[in-house]
Formats: C-alpha cells, structure tokens, sequence
C-alpha cells in the first residue's frame, strides 16, 4: 500500500528520475513521501509529509547514478517526517524503504534496542536497516545481510535497500509485489509498472521469497531462503504511457469511467475455447467458490445471480478475508474463482493458498498480466481493462461482470448469445456517455450533494450493485452512503428515511421489477427523495436516469451513472476522487 521505485544505472540523473516516476505511483500511498540519492557527498536524503505530486524534482539534479524513493500510506505510525521512509540505519549508511508490514516487529525493535540500536520513528520500517547494519556487523557482504534479515522477518513485504559504500540496489520480496524494469541505462524496481513506463517496457518479476540484486549493468536474482540462483525470464508489457495519463480529463476516475465504452468490449473478446473450458471446469467442480475484496466481490457476488439465473448453476460468494473459515468445505475436486484488478490482494492470495493448500484448483479473473495472482492460479484471464490509476475501481468491475456473464452464459450452451449481448450492451454504452447525458447527472449531484446520508437499493443482480454504489460514493465523496436489498428495508433500515433523504433505485426489466419499484414506493412514502436508474420512467421517480435495457448484462449498465455521480459528489465537495483519505489502491496486507 506504499509505491516503491529504485534506479541504478548509467544516468546521472536518477534523484530526478525515481521522483518523476514515484508520480505515477502516487494512487498507492499520499500520506508522505520520501528519496533517497547517493551522490558525489554521500547519500542525501529527504523527505516529508504530503502528496508526491507536488514535489519539485529540479531540487534532486546532483549527479546521481543510484537513488530510490517511496510514497506512503501510513499503516504503522502516523503521519509524520519521521515516519515517512526511506529509513536509515544508527551509522546512516544503510537506507531502505518498504511496502508492506513486518508483523514481528515489536520484537526485534526491542532486541535491537538492547544491542544499543536507537531509533527515531514509530514504523515497523525501521527495524529493517538496523538488523542489516547487525548483520553485517558479523559479515560486511551487503547482499548477503539483507538476505539474512529477510529470513528473520514475519508478514509481507517489498523491501529495496541501499548502501552507502555500495553501487547495488537490493531488493526482496514476500507477498508485496516489486517489478524490474530492464532498461538500456540500468535497471528499473518499482511495486508496479507505471513508474517506468516511459523509460522501458521489458520486465521481470520477482516471486515470493525471491531477492535481486544489481549494479545497473547486471541484475542476479535468487531465493531468500538459502540463496540460490534462479533465472528470469523477461516480458513485454503492452500496456502504452498514455493510458496511464489523465489526458483530456481532470481526474483518473472520470477518464477510467468514460472508457468503459472501450474496456467492455475488451472484457467481451476473450477466446471461445478459453472460456468454455472455463465453463467445464465450474460444471464438473463439486462446489465452487468465488471470493474477492471490495468492489472485486461485488462482482463476484453479482455472479452468484449471473449463473443462477442464466445457466441454473449455483456457486458460493465468500469475501476473501474471511474464506480462511470455508476451509473445512474444500476437497480437489473444489474450484476456486478469485477476482482481483491490481492481482495483488493480500487476503486474496491467502485464499488461493488455502484453496491449494486442499489440493483444489484457482482460477483467476485479473487485470493486471505478471502480477502474483495471474501467475499462481491454475488458470488465468484477463479483462484487458488497461491501467486504472483512481483508487476507486470503475473500469476493472465492469470489465469483470462482463467476463462472468460470458463463463454464465458459455455455462449455459448459449455462449454465442452472452457475446451478442455483451457487444450489443458496450455500443450502447459507447452511446449512453455522451457529454449531455454527464452534463445531467452532474446537475442532479447539485441536487443532493448538500446531504450527509444517502440510500440504495435494488434486488437480484442490482442488490451487489447497491452495495458497490454505496461503496463508491463512501469512498470518494465521504457521504455516508449504504446499499440495500430492497425487500430488507422494512425490516429496519426505513427507519433512517425522512423528508429529502436521497434515495437510488436501482431498476431493470426483469423478473423483480415490480418488487423494486413497490420498494421504492415505500422509501418515497416516508419522505425519499428518488433517483431512479431504469430503461423506463415510473412515477416515483423524483429524477429518471435512463439507461438503456440490457438483459443479463443490465447491473452493467446500471451502475456506471452510480460511478459518474459518485465522482460529482466528490468534486463538489471539495475531495480528491483519485486518491480518497485513508486507502490505497493496492491493498498487499491482510
């Protein structure tokens, strides 16, 4: 939940090159940042709170040839300069920063205090650069110190270091992801791609329990645990510079939610084979599972729905921080169905453990190709979002509904008509986001974004929906918004409702229509305000959003006017939609 970026190499400009690329990792931490440069004086450190981006990367022009720097989202002590990383070691040789947690770090801290150590934050970070200042108090090899720490630690983590009276750069994973970047001047760690896109588009990953250490010339890269030498191959990412750019628009949120007239269509042109083998795979599994966190399980929950009702199939929704206690369900003849967008979700990855753990088979549904959920499932797919910078997913969840209804329909022996719809649904999409119809449901936000608290419902498929509307507004615009089944009202919740309480309705031409609309009506007899969402008009509607019909694939269309409102709500509040307080696109602890 923090963004790393390291360079070593032949430039002489690398302070400004790991700042300008730290930007484009902002979205996973804006709490504080900081860089680290070795220079001709020594290595020169600074750091603060604040966001990366309005950092001045001309005040880092020193000639440079190995330099790292972090963002963070502060979990272990709060947000403070002290606190911000890099952290250094008590002879300030040693610099390191980190994403992740290490969980076992009271321990150390308190056996380093006793060997003379002293300390200057409140970070679990900083036990690092002080053990491998100990550890090489007994070995001076830099590399083989960190190494030996790293086996000392519990939790998940990226960890990049550096050293005074070195030209490496280390680094050592488990769980939280780091990439190298191979470039023609050196090489490139970050904990994802968009930091050094510009420079080059060939990477390696680091696994698990994996470290790499370079020069800039040469990268070598082996097992934490004993030490040995693995090999890597490289990999071309096709994701280009400009799709990780705002562009035209004044936020990543509002360009990631006007390219679903793309992405959908992208999620849709998967291969037959590859989906219906998918399709067999959940048809000969005795019990399938589907987990995912945040708006991921959203969709995965919307699945449940997608294979009831189109192929008569039923599958079993679990979040994934709480699929540890499905264990006892688990056999080999299990599937588990994860969904992720960043493909590094902690509590994901434990699930997937688990899974294999019972000798069942993953399947993953992800967006980002070479992230660690994509290379440990059996089996993968891609929705082919591209990047998506915002924190608050947009594109990602569509593209993943998207896929299920096809697995649905492929399910069904119909798969020819779930991609005739799905086509049908992104053209019309393509359509529906014009700028008159943005223009509307800007000036309906004016209409209620006065309001504290804030209501939806919808039942079947659009009751997951009502949940990821509510999320996406909580998350963005800080309204206290829930989502509701909608027959679950009367059992409680009506009881928030009073005179002018903003109420979404979320509507299809399908078999609860009449059930939701009678819902509605019973939030407007206690004083609603009602925002309907539907292909048609109803008299209860205090304002119609129209979206056009889409069948199966209607909890698609229907939630994307939620996205545009959510980012209203947030401008006109004066937030931030792309980087909302206290989370971190990437979430790589549990």
């Amino acid at each position: 939940m923090c963004g790393i970026f390291g360079f070593v190499g032949k430039r002489q400009d690398a302070g400004v090159v790991v700042i300008e690329g730290l930007k484009n990792l902002e979205y996973r931490g804006y709490d504080s940042w900081g860089v680290a440069c070795k220079t001709e004086e020594g290595i020169v450190i600074r750091k603060d709170v604040g966001k990366i981006s309005t950092v001045d990367s001309s005040q880092f022009t020193k000639k440079c040839s190995l330099a790292m720097a972090h963002t963070r989202w502060a979990t272990h002590g709060g947000v403070t300069p002290e606190n911000a990383h890099p952290h250094v070691s008590c002879d300030g040789n040693i610099v390191v920063v980190l994403n992740g947690i290490i969980e076992n770090y009271e321990t150390l801290r308190e056996e380093l205090k006793s060997k003379g150590h002293v300390f200057v934050s409140t970070t679990d970070t900083e036990v690092i650069p002080h053990l491998i200042e100990e550890e090489m108090k007994s070995e001076p090899d830099f590399a083989a110190a960190v190494r030996r720490a790293c086996l000392r630690f519990q939790g998940r983590y990226g960890i990049v270091a550096m050293h005074a009276d070195s030209s490496l750069l280390v680094a050592a994973r488990t769980g939280s992801p780091l990439i190298i970047g191979v470039g023609k001047d050196g090489f490139y760690i970050a904990s994802d791609t968009p930091a050094f896109l510009e420079h080059t588009r060939t990477v390696q990953y680091l696994d698990d329990g994996e470290m790499a250490v370079t020069d800039g010339k040469s990268i070598l890269f082996s097992t934490i645990e004993t030490g040995a030498e693995i090999t890597k191959r490289e990999i071309a990412i096709t994701w280009s510079v400009e799709q990780a750019h705002k562009g035209e628009f004044d936020h990543f949120m509002l360009k990631e939610i006007m390219e679903q007239k793309e992405s959908i269509t992208r999620a849709v042109n998967q291969d037959e084979e590859q989906i219906r083998t998918l399709a067999e795979a959940i048809n000969n599994a005795k019990g399938t599972f589907l987990v995912g966190c945040g708006t991921a399980a959203k969709a995965c929950m919307a699945a449940e729905y997608f294979f009831s009702v189109i192929a008569q199939k039923h599958v079993n929704f679990a979040p994934a921080s709480e699929f540890k206690l499905y264990h006892h369900f688990l056999r080999p003849e299990s599937l588990l169905i994860v969904i992720s967008q960043s493909g590094e979700t902690a509590d994901v990855l434990e699930a997937m453990h688990i899974a294999k753990s019972k000798g069942a088979k993953v399947l993953a549904i992800v967006n980002v190709e070479g992230s660690t959920i994509d290379r440990e499932a059996d089996y993968s797919l891609l929705i082919n979002a591209g990047p998506e910078r915002a924190v608050a997913s947009t594109k990602a969840l569509t593209g993943q509904m998207a896929v299920l209804i096809l697995i649905a329909y492929a399910l069904a022996g119909r798969l020819p008509e779930g991609r005739k719809l799905l086509l049908e649904t992104a053209a019309k999409i393509n359509d529906m986001l014009n700028p008159r119809y943005v223009d509307f449901l800007e000036g309906i936000t004016e209409k209620i974004q006065e309001r504290e608290h804030l209501f939806i419902i919808g039942k079947s498929w659009h009751y997951p929906m009502a949940l990821e509307s509510a999320i996406k507004i909580q998350e963005v615009s800080y309204v206290h918004a829930e989502g509701f089944a909608g027959g679950e009202l009367k059992h409680g919740p009506i009881a928030l409702i009073e005179e002018g309480t903003p109420c979404i309705t979320l509507v299809g031409n399908d078999e609860v229509r009449a059930d939701i609309l009678s819902n509605t009506i019973e939030l407007k007899a206690r004083g609603g305000f009602i925002i309907g969402i539907a292909p048609e008009r109803h008299e209860v509607f205090d304002e119609w959003i129209k979206v056009p019909e889409a069948g199966a694939a209607q909890p698609i269309v229907n939630i994307i006017p939620v996205q545009v409102l959510a980012y209203f709500l947030a401008v006109k509040r004066g937030k931030d939609p792309d980087m909302p307080r206290n989370l971190a696109k990437s979430v790589t602890v549990k």
